[in-house]
């Protein structure tokens, strides 16, 4: 299996800490894609604010449709997110 270096959310500060505490607050807790993007702070930041356009922003298609289509996504992938 493959190994990523990450900074774990006690360590993190900066632009890191602001997304990793978003993450808790959305969730309860910093999911490891949040963690495997740790070493490019900036890269994470943007790719957080490009999801939650995609998926919060406004669209022709509901946010059930858009969950749904990452859902299927995701299952074709083999992915568990």
């Amino acid at each position: 299996m493959a190994y990523i270096d990450t900074i774990h959310p006690e360590d993190a500060d900066g632009i890191l800490k602001k997304e990793y505490d978003k993450g808790i607050k959305r969730s309860g807790k910093v999911f490891n894609i949040l963690k495997v993007m740790s070493k490019s702070p900036a890269a994470l930041r943007e790719a957080m604010r490009m999801y939650l356009t995609i998926m919060y922003g406004k669209s022709d298609l509901s946010r059930a449709q858009r969950e749904m289509l990452a859902t299927v996504v995701s299952q074709i992938n083999q992915c568990h997110y």
